[in-house]
């Protein structure tokens, strides 16, 4: 039986996993390590704007519902909010899952 926390939440060997804001399960706990733009579709100052409302690294944030389909929009609870995040700004976001 492996009793890694990093390996159920699919971590590399040697250290902790860090994923999309998206990727995590409903009602996971996790930290933000990281807020940039993830691709060239996403809006110049859509980090600031994350930052914004609090998605600052070291925050912790979780899932708390998914829309249709599990698909758009994502609620994400970050500090006493909870917000609407589509799924092109939850991959701005990236966060390292806290064990249960």
């Amino acid at each position: 039986m492996n009793t890694d926390p990093n390996s159920a939440a699919g971590a590399v060997a040697g250290g902790p996993a860090e994923v999309e804001l998206a990727e995590l399960p409903i009602g996971m706990r996790a930290r933000v390590v990281a807020v940039s733009q993830a691709d060239g579709h996403a809006p110049l100052d859509l980090h600031k704007r994350l930052a914004e409302l609090g998605f600052l690294p070291g925050e912790v944030v979780r899932i708390v519902a998914r829309g249709f389909l599990a698909r758009e929009p994502i609620a994400v609870r970050v500090g006493t909010g909870t917000f609407a995040l589509r799924l092109f700004e939850a991959a701005c976001i990236r966060v390292c899952p806290e064990p249960a």
